[in-house]
């Protein structure tokens, strides 16, 4: 007798948990629509799903899109099992990463050079002014 009530618990239990897991997979704006539809047909249920977003952080920490980011992008530098493949990767990656600490320094040079050419132009344009007389300096 055990057996049998305890078959429709694990399949509602086994039902909730995969529509909990869809919407999840389709973000949190699923999650808010069937909490919408569950306001417009019946507000118990809503109103249940609001508070469940609310306890479960759901509605405020993003956890949905982030699941799913992290589960699709989780294998991203794995072993693809093809080491020619695999050697490509490691190298074009070093080589990217050269390029972008290269292009980084590059940036910092023109920066520096640009902050020095406007100091420059400032002691210059300080050196040309006229002295101060009484206090008060004369226009060129």
């Amino acid at each position: 007798m055990t057996t049998t009530t305890a078959a429709p618990v694990e399949t509602a239990q086994g039902w909730l948990s995969r529509s909990e897991a869809w919407l999840d997979s389709k973000g949190k704006g699923a999650w808010i629509a069937f909490m919408v539809l569950g306001f417009i047909f019946f507000w118990p249920i809503g109103l249940a799903l609001l508070f469940y977003m609310i306890w479960s952080k759901r509605m405020f920490n993003g956890s949905c899109k982030s699941r799913r980011h992290a589960h699709m992008h989780g294998n991203k530098f794995r072993s693809s099992g093809n080491t020619a493949f695999d050697s490509y990767k490691a190298d074009t990656l070093r080589r990217l990463e050269e390029e972008q600490s290269a292009f980084e320094e590059f940036l910092q040079r023109l920066r520096d050079a640009k902050d020095k050419a406007e100091f420059d132009q400032f002691m210059e344009d300080r050196s040309k002014a006229k002295p101060v007389e009484n206090g008060e300096p004369t226009e060129a």
